[in-house]
């Protein structure tokens, strides 16, 4: 093996925790890098245009490098603009467009080693860090015609949409702003809501506009209701009385996304059984059932992709970095 291709630490994922993880690898002087399998921040860059943050500015700041915004929420443009500077300013060994295909366990005289082959070159490492979201897979709803081009699970920007027919799938957060964002420019909306009524987590100063859009019949919504077959030019929806079809140019499927599971399982790191799907680790070390590797950042939640945040997880990359340089030092 090349020893330029041997890391002490190998970082997987280049989002806001991989490089705050980058960072802390920097900082202690471990030779590390971050592999990437798109581009810088590659979830964030998948948000829609028009996205705002939950968050303020400094809850998203990594490295102790100052964010600043223009107002409070930054945008999705000003976050890409942040996380690239920080990765140049901070010089972070970053490979993008590389992609992890397989991860193997070699023991030897000084413990466990990593082999980590890549979509271009080969790696060994003693230690490994998955952070790799939760944006990269969505949730398919599984019916006839979902893989036709007008069904798309990520928004991208709505003056797409203006003037057409479009089924918004959800009722969380995402929906009901991509719900509101295509009404407001000239499209014909109707919502199909699995439950009783619109998401409970749904931000407090949005809900008021979409419930009012609602009840004056500006956006249409069916409640208790799912997708149940896409064609062309129509769209068969199920509710518990009987199956309505629609005219319709467009479905956006805002029904979540989920962890890359497969890859978390092919490198041999363990998932709990039943709805949450989370990954098995030491919520105090981050570390997996695989010694030396380590979770963090939204992957650690499995489908509970709303424990997990940027501002409350960048905390992962200072403790599982005290455990590996801890093990360093012994």
């Amino acid at each position: 093996m090349n020893t330029e291709n041997h890391k002490d630490i190998i970082i997987i994922g280049a989002g806001p925790i991989g490089l705050a993880c980058g960072l802390e690898a920097k900082k202690a002087g471990l030779n590390y890098l971050i592999i990437e399998k798109g581009c810088l921040v590659n979830s964030l860059f998948n948000y829609p245009v028009t996205m705002t943050f939950f968050s303020t500015s400094d809850k998203l700041e990594i490295g102790n490098v100052p964010f600043i915004s223009h107002n409070p929420k930054p945008t999705r443009g000003e976050s890409l603009e942040y996380y690239r500077r920080v990765q140049s300013s901070q010089g972070l060994n970053v490979n993008l467009y590389e992609e992890v295909k397989s991860m193997q366990a070699e023991v030897c005289n000084e413990g466990t080693k990593y082999r980590i082959d890549t979509s271009k070159k080969t790696y060994t490492t003693k230690a490994v860090i998955v952070a790799t979201g939760f944006y990269d897979i969505p949730k398919k709803m599984s019916v006839v015609g979902e893989n036709l081009p007008k069904v798309k699970h990520y928004y991208d920007d709505p003056h797409l949409y203006a003037g057409q027919k479009v089924i918004v799938v959800g009722a969380q957060n995402s929906a009901v702003d991509v719900a509101l964002e295509t009404y407001r420019k000239g499209a014909e909306v109707t919502m199909v809501v699995r439950g009783p009524e619109i998401g409970k987590r749904v931000k407090y100063w949005v809900r008021p506009d979409i419930e009012n859009r609602i009840k004056e019949g500006a956006i249409k919504a069916i409640f208790n209701a799912s997708v149940k077959e896409v064609r062309e030019q129509e769209v068969d929806i199920s509710t518990p009385k009987k199956t309505i079809t629609i005219e319709n140019d467009f479905v956006l499927a805002m029904t979540g996304y989920q962890p890359n599971f497969q890859l978390l399982t092919s490198i041999g790191i363990e998932i709990e059984e039943g709805p949450k799907r989370r990954p098995i680790h030491n919520s105090e070390t981050m570390e997996t059932n695989l010694p030396n590797v380590y979770l963090a950042g939204v992957v650690c939640g499995g489908m509970e992709t709303s424990k997990w945040f940027i501002e409350n997880s960048r905390k992962h990359a200072q403790i599982i970095l005290e455990q590996i340089v801890g093990k360093v030092e012994a």
